[in-house]
């Protein structure tokens, strides 16, 4: 069996959803796992759900200077996991240039910060978390699907680039997290009756299954440059 024990974890997005699952299945396998995000009462929660010794940190990825700060205070890193994002969606005609540059800085080049700001050890890995419609676009998320490609190559590149350290991500399909606390309960429930029939699983993902891709991914140390998909068979329905 895998084990973790005693290496130093990093969660990025760490407080809810696919981070907070994530660090709950490594913290499982004896990690020292740190989960970060920019909203404390949210952290203090998720600790408390994962148990254990896990820390917390208050952590903006969009703040340069902070998240070098940050880093330079901390030990090196056996593992980083970056799942923190914040993107707008709709058409390109009608999607505001000002919401489009910030869901870029936050999901793309929050990534692309803390992999140039983190120091993670030699055999270590880091890991991104992207999303299937870089590979099936659709005509309302143009915008997503183009930040989730950009986040596969930077992951192909980042392998050859900071080799030993292993770079690979995760692109889920839809999963069930607070990200779609917005709609109503009603709206929410046919969203994902509606995608689960017309997927090949005949469900919608949970955050536990994206957890079980990345967990793969950082117990697995022959796995660098790789996308693993957990989409639910989204990318061919």
């Amino acid at each position: 069996m895998n084990t973790l024990h005693g290496q130093k974890v990093l969660v990025v997005g760490g407080s809810s959803g696919i981070g907070a699952a994530a660090a709950k299945s490594l913290a499982a396998l004896g990690a020292e796992v740190t989960i970060a995000s920019r909203n404390a009462g949210k952290l203090e929660a998720a600790a408390a759900e994962i148990g254990g010794a896990v820390r917390t940190a208050i952590l903006d990825t969009s703040d340069d200077s902070a998240l070098e700060a940050f880093f330079a205070a901390q030990d090196v890193f056996d593992h980083v996991v970056v799942s923190a994002a914040q993107t707008a969606s709709g058409p390109v005609k009608q999607l505001a240039l000002v919401d489009a540059y910030a869901a870029m800085n936050s999901k793309f080049w929050g990534a692309y910060r803390v992999a140039r700001a983190a120091r993670i050890r030699q055999g270590g890995s880091l890991t991104l978390v992207s999303g299937f419609l870089s590979v099936r676009p659709s005509k309302t998320s143009v915008l997503q699907g183009a930040i989730n490609a950009a986040l596969e190559a930077l992951t192909r590149g980042l392998a050859l680039e900071l080799s030993p350290v292993r770079v690979n991500a995760v692109s889920p399909g839809l999963v069930a997290t607070p990200l779609w606390a917005g709609l109503s309960e009603e709206k929410r429930q046919a969203m994902y009756e509606g995608a689960a029939a017309r997927l090949p699983a005949q469900r919608v993902g949970q955050p536990e299954d994206i957890a079980n891709a990345i967990t793969y991914l950082v117990t697995t140390p022959y796995a660098t440059g790789s996308t693993v998909l957990v989409d639910g068979g989204g990318a061919i329905a």
